[in-house]
């Protein structure tokens, strides 16, 4: 009887271990080798979806358009058809977003690394095992990211996350706005700034704050009694300028934005060291639809006003956001980040040095730039390569400067919207390579048509000597 116990012990023993290995691991033990278990049908269809061809001109998605049970194509502008092979010469340069699809095919390249498969029991709860509405492994990865970039100091701060920069924005003006006050705070920007700042802080119409324009109102006001809340962009959409806050003395608070503080667009002359920064994966990776982004605060009450405000708005950031977001800073900061940033800095580069040279003839359309930096990234002298460019029309009779480029089939964003005069346009240089190719085209095309295709001539000689 001892020898039987002994045996069926054993056996349990090893039926313990085998439904632990079998039910617990993606993988099965199967014929004396390791086979993927449950995660076998979500790769494949995840696969399935990623090789639907769509002539480099579109992609199938698992949450897309489906006809016939398959999923289809969702094309780039101007192209169409079942695999969006056919292009529509008749259709406008639509470089009005920011949507930064740049960096697809950097994703695309890592298409293994950067993939995610979620189990349907990922994350349930509503909190961490700790109680947090925040991954600590994630903001851990923050940190090291920063340090590698050198683009911002983490120590002695803390960290909020949001969904994306944008519901951070508005809890930092929350946070930095004095509450039970018959006085609300005046948010203000400088001209040109990023239309959200005064849509959203208007969109809220608190008791506590409002936006009252540009910064320069403010700057020689005698006023010293009110709380003043400065939105600084580093660098600027649309200009791409690194902006420094203009507002001093206790009562000005500045909210820094530095979406667009990152290798690709710009040098890092130093480590930026504000008292609250924002930033956001959306520029940083290109996944805007991700909707991730964190805050660095020096102040702990600041901070816990902006925690208290993301737990009461949404209860954190969904848990599945930031796995992904997870996932893909361990792919930026392997090899400390140069393969990420090289691609995005070539890829803008390129993007500029053709625009430039789309408009060095022209005395009709300019785009100021900016200077070359030493960048302590890249350990050398860099020209900035902005996501955006704020393109100016220079003659009087082209004050409606979108109107005359809408006109001739290219749709930027006007520059009222940014608080400038209408003689600006912001044009998107971030979008897929076919949006930039044919924004290229229509202004070749409409540089050309100056005095009469003078210009034209006049740009190839150029090129030629």
């Amino acid at each position: 009887m001892g020898k039987i116990r002994s045996c069926m012990y054993v056996v349990c023993l090893l039926c313990s271990v085998t439904l632990n290995i079998l039910f617990v691991g993606r993988y099965v033990y199967v014929s004396g080798k390791w086979e993927v278990g449950w995660s076998r049908r979500a790769a494949e269809e995840a696969e399935a979806v990623a090789a639907v061809s769509c002539s480099g001109h579109g992609r199938a998605y698992l949450d897309g358009l489906v006809v016939d049970g398959s999923p289809v194509c969702e094309c780039n502008t101007c192209f169409g058809g079942p695999d969006c092979s056919q292009f529509s010469a008749s259709c406008v340069a639509d470089v009005d977003s920011g949507d930064p699809l740049f960096l697809e095919p950097f994703w695309m390249q890592h298409a293994a690394s950067s993939a995610l498969l979620v189990a349907g029991w990922h994350r349930m709860s509503y909190s961490f095992h700790d109680h947090s509405l925040i991954s600590k492994e994630l903001e851990k990865l923050i940190r090291k990211l920063h340090a590698i970039v050198g683009n911002a100091n983490t120590t002695g701060r803390f960290i909020v996350f949001g969904a994306g920069s944008t519901q951070l924005l508005n809890a930092a003006v929350h946070a930095l706005s004095p509450h039970n006050s018959s006085a609300p705070a005046k948010v203000v920007a400088t001209i040109p700034f990023y239309p959200v700042y005064k849509s959203q802080t208007d969109f809220f119409r608190s008791v506590d704050f409002q936006f009252v324009g540009d910064t320069s109102l403010w700057t020689n006001t005698s006023d010293t009694t009110s709380n003043l809340i400065e939105f600084v962009t580093a660098p600027n959409n649309p200009d791409g300028k690194l902006n420094k806050a203009v507002l001093q003395g206790p009562s000005a608070k500045p909210i820094y934005d530095h979406a667009y503080y990152w290798p690709h667009f710009t040098p890092i002359p130093a480590p930026a060291d504000e008292d609250l920064m924002i930033f956001t994966i959306s520029k940083l990776t290109g996944h805007a639809g991700s909707r991730f982004g964190w805050a660095l605060i020096k102040d702990k009450d600041v901070y816990e006003t902006m925690s208290n405000y993301m737990s009461l708005n949404v209860d954190g950031v969904s848990r599945d956001t930031q796995l992904r977001a997870l996932k893909l800073l361990k792919v930026v900061t392997q090899g400390r980040g140069r393969e990420i940033f090289e691609f995005g800095y070539k890829t803008m580069k390129d993007r500029w040095e053709k625009l430039n040279k789309a408009l060095l003839m022209s005395r009709r359309f300019s785009v100021e730039e900016s200077s070359p930096q030493y960048c302590t990234f890249s350990g050398k002298v860099k020209r900035p390569s902005p996501a955006y460019a704020w393109l100016k029309c220079e003659k009087e009779e082209d004050k409606e400067c979108y109107r005359v480029l809408k006109k001739a089939g290219i749709i930027g964003r006007n520059g009222t919207l940014f608080g400038a005069d209408s003689s600006y346009v912001r044009l998107s240089l971030i979008k897929t390579q076919d949006d930039f190719d044919i924004l290229l085209h229509q202004i070749n095309k409409l540089v050309g048509e100056e005095d009469g295709g003078k210009s034209s001539m006049r740009r190839m000689k150029s090129t030629v000597s």
